[in-house]
């Protein structure tokens, strides 16, 4: 009946008109009853479509604006990439005094694209301007290591930055502002973010390991020669570093056979546990050899995958890597910024329980985790006070 009623309804113009002349034979077909339920949907229908139903705009700040990765991220937040295509975005840009005409070249190129969900941008060199009532942060800025530096110089510069940043953010953030941080050391920046902004729930204060997750990805999809799509549930654990792991084991490919484990359509552990890690963990290096420059888009890219998913919500049966505030789980220490498998509902991840660790991930997870220990050991020398 639906089908023909919809073909009657397109016969009398119901679908263009609401008001309208009935004739008997219509009415007696579908009757009175019926029709005015029609004409009701139609006339909520039309009214519905007559008024914009817009979202209330999100505030994303992106530190670091004008650098690399910043000019890679803000067209993919303004084209709705991160938050979705009918969120619409004002972005805060902060970047430093001396990059501040390059910052403002930035927003004249955002303003020439013409973004629909872009409603406005703050493009500024002040911190607190910035951070005013912004409901997601993403922190790219940080203080790059030199040549001749020593580890403790460069943590140094950082704190400094974050202790900033941080306090900025706890007087002018939104209540509930979630945090990804980007900057290198990433896991330990977060961790002094977190000590200077403790109003910031510890459950919104993160990392990117999700541009470490997307390159495991990558590596399986060509390995396998398989959409990138089709691979699920790798894990990093730990530091975004050169010590972190990434772990196969529950990894899964879609095939036109089913679902099928990683290991078992590689089938060659020497591959797995070696070349794959050894690639993943010095990925940045060998784009920084091969173009001059770092990994800006895929960082971006990854950047946008962390925010949507966290936002949106992983897919089913789906978990994403993420640095986040540890709880002791796995053995791993609390109190560290350390990445693990989580899935995400509601704007909240959870980290993912009960999952086999064998010998080998195990030394692994214990290797990267020392190395965060050390990292908050050394930040807090510097601070000279324990974070």
């Amino acid at each position: 009946m639906g089908i023909s009623l919809v073909e009657e309804m397109g016969k009398f113009q119901l679908l263009e008109k609401i008001g309208m002349n009935l004739n008997s034979e219509f009415v007696e077909k579908f009757g009175v009853v019926s029709i005015c339920f029609i004409l009701s949907y139609l006339l909520v229908k039309h009214i519905w479509s007559s008024v914009k139903m817009e979202k209330e705009p999100t505030r994303v700040l992106v530190t670091g604006a004008a650098g690399q990765i910043g000019y890679a991220l803000v067209p993919m937040i303004a084209r709705g990439l991160m938050l979705g295509p009918d969120q619409p975005v004002i972005l805060h840009l902060l970047d430093i005094e001396p990059a501040a005409e390059a910052l403002n070249g930035v927003k004249m190129e955002l303003i020439d694209a013409a973004f629909p969900l872009l409603k406005d941008i703050v493009a500024t060199t002040d911190v607190m301007e910035a951070c005013e009532g912004v409901d997601i942060a993403i922190m790219l800025a940080g203080f790059p290591r030199k040549e001749g530096m020593e580890r403790k110089d460069v943590m140094s510069k950082n704190v400094s930055i974050y202790k900033a940043q941080a306090s900025a953010l706890e007087q002018q953030a939104a209540e509930n502002c979630k945090v990804l941080v980007v900057a290198n050391p990433a896991n330990t920046n977060a961790l002094i973010l977190k000590k200077f902004a403790p109003s910031i729930p510890e459950k919104n204060i993160t990392c990117l390991t999700m541009l470490d997750h997307n390159r495991a990805i990558g590596q399986i999809s060509e390995k396998l020669n398989v959409h990138a799509s089709d691979v699920k549930n790798v894990i990093i654990w730990g530091n975004h570093s050169s010590t972190l792991y990434p772990d196969v084991n529950h990894a899964t490919v879609t095939t036109t056979d089913g679902v099928k484990h990683v290991r078992e359509l590689v089938a060659d552990d020497h591959w797995l546990n070696k070349e794959l890690i050894t690639t993943v963990q010095q990925r940045g290096a060998a784009i920084i050899k091969a173009r001059k420059l770092s990994s800006a888009l895929s960082a971006a890219s990854s950047a946008c995958d962390h925010i949507h998913n966290w936002v949106n919500g992983t897919n089913k049966g789906t978990w994403i890597s993420m640095g986040v505030y540890s709880d002791g789980s796995y053995g791993i220490k609390h109190g560290l910024i350390y990445s693990f498998p989580v899935t995400c509902k509601n704007g909240e991840w959870s980290i993912v329980q009960g999952l086999k660790i064998d010998e080998f991930s195990r030394a692994k997870m214990d290797v990267t985790e020392k190395e965060l220990i050390e990292e908050k050991e050394l930040a807090s020398s510097c601070l000279g006070q324990s974070i």
